[in-house]
């Protein structure tokens, strides 16, 4: 995916691209695919196409992965899931400027199209290129720099484009798999990702739908093949290297990694309530951590309910960050004593920790020790007469 706050340096065709008769000869067209790099916005690699025109010497790539950074509100927007992408359109030596700056592989395969085949090609990409048409709403999942490349493909071959069998829904990957195998080397990231996305990314992905990763849908459109007048031609040529350069090596520490952190937290915040019984103490310490928290959670009623993420919504890390936190917080900051508010989020959090432990896929492990903390300071402000923690000066 293209880099998510870049300056928008793209020259973007203000015209329909020049369609040629089928007698025209030399046209190709080639999939780019351009390697993870080490930031954020740059971890699932890229995908473009890249049209060459010998006749006029045209050599351009189109890349579905642009945006307007200038546009009004532009992180309100994206944060709101109403963030719409673009069509650019710019010479090949271009595009690879970037990919040698930031040291990043680019391959190329040739796509085996027909003359009539790439005609159409060309046409729907110029109907996409018209000022009403260049933008997109932006989806991870189902609509980007990648997925709009195999549904112009698609379109463009027809039903002779054959994929392998689908593997059992059982065999299948979820999406949120998908995700995972990218960020391994970056664990607080896919803390975060896990933290954000809910139950639709736990939907199993097909073959089909693995190709909203550019590398996934380079191996993935690398097995489809034409059906060629009963001969099975494969869609696209072995790969040539445009740029090549060592995939860098992330070993991220163990200690620096959020289970790490978060488990001595965790150890910390015990000890600190089994020794510590100042009122004084005990407020300082749940006033941070209950901001803390409440932040979370409003992430949560953010997510859930307020944006167009699809892949965010019916989120379960809503139980245990739930907006009874915010009332707790309130509780703290007023010195009030209503230890319902407490209890529930108490409860909340024992719900929340069981269904982790039978159902830990959709989880990412470093969840268990915040919910642990969460319980262990709600239950000491709870009132409950069980609980040694649960002192006077509360």
């Amino acid at each position: 995916m293209k880099k998510l706050f870049v300056i928008l340096a793209l020259i973007l065709t203000t015209s329909h691209i020049k369609l040629f008769s089928r007698s025209d000869s030399g046209i190709e067209v080639f999939l780019l695919t351009c390697a993870p790099g080490t930031e954020t916005y740059s971890i699932y690699g890229h995908s473009a196409l890249r049209i060459t025109i010998p006749q006029n010497g045209s050599d351009m790539v189109y890349n579905w992965g642009v945006f307007d950074f200038s546009t009004p509100n532009f992180v309100w927007k994206f944060a709101k899931g109403r963030l719409d992408y673009m069509l650019g359109a710019y010479p090949f030596e271009r595009f690879l400027q970037e990919y040698f700056i930031e040291k990043r592989a680019v391959y190329q395969q040739k796509i085996n199209l027909e003359p009539e085949e790439v005609e159409k090609l060309i046409a729907m990409i110029s109907e996409n290129l018209k000022p009403e048409n260049v933008k997109y709403r932006y989806d991870f999942f189902y609509d980007d720099c990648s997925t709009r490349i195999r549904d112009l493909l698609e379109k463009s071959v027809g039903e002779k484009l054959i994929y392998p069998p689908t593997e059992k829904a059982a065999e299948l990957p979820s999406f949120r798999d998908k995700v995972g195998q990218y960020q391994q080397p970056f664990p607080w990231l896919n803390f975060g990702v896990d933290l954000l996305m809910g139950i639709p990314a736990d939907k199993k992905a097909s073959f089909r739908d693995v190709m909203f990763l550019p590398i996934d849908m380079q191996e993935g459109l690398s097995e489809a093949v034409v059906n060629r007048s009963g001969k099975m031609i494969p869609l696209l040529k072995n790969p040539q290297t445009i740029l090549e350069f060592d995939a860098p090596e992330i070993k991220p520490q163990f200690y620096l990694t959020p289970i790490f952190i978060f488990s001595i937290v965790l150890i910390g915040i015990i000890l600190f309530s089994a020794i510590i019984k100042t009122r004084v103490a005990n407020k300082t310490v749940d006033l941070i951590l209950f901001s803390l928290f409440s932040i979370l959670s409003l992430m949560m009623i953010f997510f859930n309910f307020f944006t167009d993420h699809q892949q965010m919504k019916w989120n379960l890390n809503i139980i245990w960050l739930s907006p009874f936190v915010l009332l707790c917080l309130a509780d703290i900051l007023l010195h009030k004593k209503r230890y319902i508010w407490f209890r529930i989020v108490f409860v909340l959090c024992l719900v929340s920790f069981i269904i982790q432990i039978i159902f830990p896929h959709g989880f990412n492990n470093a969840f268990i020790p915040l919910v642990l903390i969460l319980m262990l300071r709600s239950s000491a402000r709870a009132g409950f007469s069980w609980n040694p923690l649960s002192a006077g000066f509360f």
